[in-house]
């Protein structure tokens, strides 16, 4: 198969090491990246959005090749000051080039600019191939929020900005509950729904399931698109052995009621031939074999193959073997 429009969910620093490895695998493609706006969040008068950033800056090489997220070659000198002022939150790093991109966003905000509109226009800074699009899975305003075990709280739980949880937390308090605070008014743009109805092969990434891909599934409008769109619906699992390659996975995926294997991903994802389901195959870690009975049982077929993205030119070996199972 020599897809000539993919479309490819994703979000987090997984998401956009997987892109590369999809552009390093259908060079002449158009790519249209729906990412996932749920992370945003608003810290110092700044608006914040570090899936769309850390993609373009992956994409634009501009991205700190050690961590996989910020501005490579970075200072922190304003954060530094903030720390001097006392001013919070101290948890969360901005650095000093990141906080340019912030300061640009949050003045086009301010203008009335739309999030498609804004990440086009930071977009033109990072991204030189014509054929590769970065699109918010909605203009409306969307943040997750987790509900955690807390013996302090009057009620023994509370809620905070996943960013808090995250970052300022390490993901260590027991999570009761995920809510996405927006999630039922956040509506597909146009770009979104035009990519995957254009689409001739729709790749899910090995993203986050619960705070990356989820929100983008819960986005009104993705996902009856994805279960009409004609093209063949690929998903690749996060899930290696047992254990997330990169994030929390592990400490989200209980909270819905989904056990951290990659079988219980894939089912969760489901199949397009199930009401609700998504995907026509599904991509599995060599470690994960043993996994693939249950979900072919559940009616998806699935492939397994090495799925460490070590290199864009591995990922892309493995992305092409996905689409070659599921053609």
């Amino acid at each position: 198969m020599n897809p000539r429009r993919i479309a490819v969910l994703a979000g987090g620093v997984g998401g956009s090491r997987f892109v590369r490895g999809v552009r390093a695998a259908y060079p002449d493609a158009r790519i249209d990246v729906i990412v996932n706006t749920a992370d945003d969040v608003t810290l110092h008068g700044l608006r914040i959005c570090p899936d769309i950033d850390t993609m373009l800056y992956a994409l634009g090489d501009g991205i700190d090749p050690d961590k996989g997220w910020g501005r490579a070659d970075e200072t922190w000198s304003i954060m530094a000051e903030l720390k001097d002022y006392r001013v919070e939150p101290t948890w969360f790093a901005l650095g000093d080039r990141d906080i340019a991109t912030h300061l640009v966003r949050t003045q086009l905000v301010a203008a009335g600019a739309t999030s498609t509109e804004i990440t086009a226009a930071l977009a033109t800074r990072w991204i030189t191939d014509p054929a590769l699009h970065v699109l918010p899975m909605t203009d409306g305003r969307v943040e997750t929020h987790v509900v955690v075990v807390d013996p302090d709280a009057p009620s023994g739980r509370r809620a905070m900005h996943f960013q808090e949880f995250w970052v300022r937390h390490h993901a260590e308090p027991e999570v009761l509950d995920i809510v996405q605070v927006g999630i039922d008014d956040a509506t597909a743009t146009q770009e979104v729904s035009e990519a995957l109805t254009a689409a001739d092969l729709v790749l899910v990434g090995p993203s986050n399931p619960v705070v990356s891909i989820g929100p983008i599934l819960a986005t009104r409008g993705v996902r009856p698109a994805l279960r009409a769109t004609p093209a063949r619906v690929i998903g690749f699992s996060g899930i290696l052995g047992g254990s997330p390659v990169l994030g929390m996975a592990h400490r989200l995926l209980p909270a819905i009621g989904v056990e951290v294997t990659a079988g219980a991903v894939g089912r969760h994802y489901g199949t397009r031939r199930s009401p609700g389901g998504i995907l026509d195959a599904w991509v599995v870690d060599s470690r994960d074999e043993a996994e693939v009975v249950g979900v072919e049982r559940a009616g998806l077929p699935t492939l397994v193959v090495p799925l460490l993205m070590t290199s864009p030119e591995a990922t892309a070996e493995f992305i092409r073997a996905g689409v070659e199972f599921a053609s």
